[in-house]
């Protein structure tokens, strides 16, 4: 597996804790796998309760790596750990928390919109510039987004690729509640434990009867892969992915 991605039981609650800070918890191949299989041990494990995932201090992940990004583009195979990590988040038996401060980037931000409770720092933005780098939305959001946030402030997010302040993403409806950095990993432990001391069973009803079928929202995640894995390859994204890097080296 990796060390980027730290699993640790406290209690009924499992973390899955992003661990990338050089590189801003850029997400590779290794970590959608690690990330998967703890969220699948996790819902198959009648200790646990639910899932918390957090980035770190400054970052909650930047997006996808750009190295993984750019073996697609380049004819390489994407293989399947990210397919894998979205539709076991998708489809996640037990509720997820998440914690979010600083960077939230791409994956940064649609990973928090499968979650069902999510606290953010003052400081975050949560920004997805697919468009800008001539690809798509993933992990569902085209379809979760809309029906979250409203159109208008859904185009907002994936269309115009406006970021979003902690406080309008409240306002938004994208994130539960804003608090200070320094509460950031207290609070969202809290707000854990408060869920795994519901009536199991109850909950899970009620969570089920919430979410609905899961199927649509696989079916959009694999259409969306199909549109992403194709724009990788076009020149649209390929200028685009090329003059983000000479702006990085510059």
């Amino acid at each position: 597996m990796t060390d980027h991605i730290v699993v640790e039981r406290r209690g009924a609650v499992q973390i899955v804790r992003m661990n990338r800070p050089d590189k801003k918890n850029a997400i590779t191949r290794a970590m959608y796998a690690a990330m998967a299989k703890a969220l699948t041990d996790g819902d198959a494990d009648d200790a646990v309760r639910v899932h918390v995932i957090f980035g770190v201090p400054g970052a909650f992940s930047s997006g996808n790596d750009l190295a993984d990004f750019m073996v697609v583009a380049t004819g390489g195979d994407g293989g399947m750990e990210v397919f894998d990590f979205l539709t076991a988040l998708a489809t996640a038996a037990k509720p997820v928390v998440s914690g979010v401060d600083g960077i939230a980037v791409g994956i940064g931000t649609t990973i928090n919109l499968h979650c069902d409770l999510t606290l953010a720092t003052p400081r975050t933005e949560f920004r997805t510039p697919f468009v800008d780098l001539g690809i798509v939305p993933e992990a569902g959001s085209s379809l979760i987004a809309p029906a979250l946030l409203g159109r208008q402030q859904a185009f907002a997010l994936l269309g115009l690729c406006e970021g979003f302040s902690a406080d309008r993403a409240k306002a938004a409806g994208l994130i539960y509640d804003v608090v200070p950095e320094d509460d950031l990993e207290a609070s969202t432990l809290d707000l854990a434990d408060r869920v795994a001391a519901k009536p199991p069973e109850a909950l899970k009803i009620t969570r089920d009867l919430m979410l609905g079928s899961r199927e649509a929202l696989v079916a959009r995640i694999k259409e969306e892969g199909v549109h992403f894995r194709a724009r990788l390859k076009s020149d649209e994204a390929r200028a685009a992915f090329m003059a983000f890097m000479n702006r990085k080296k510059g």
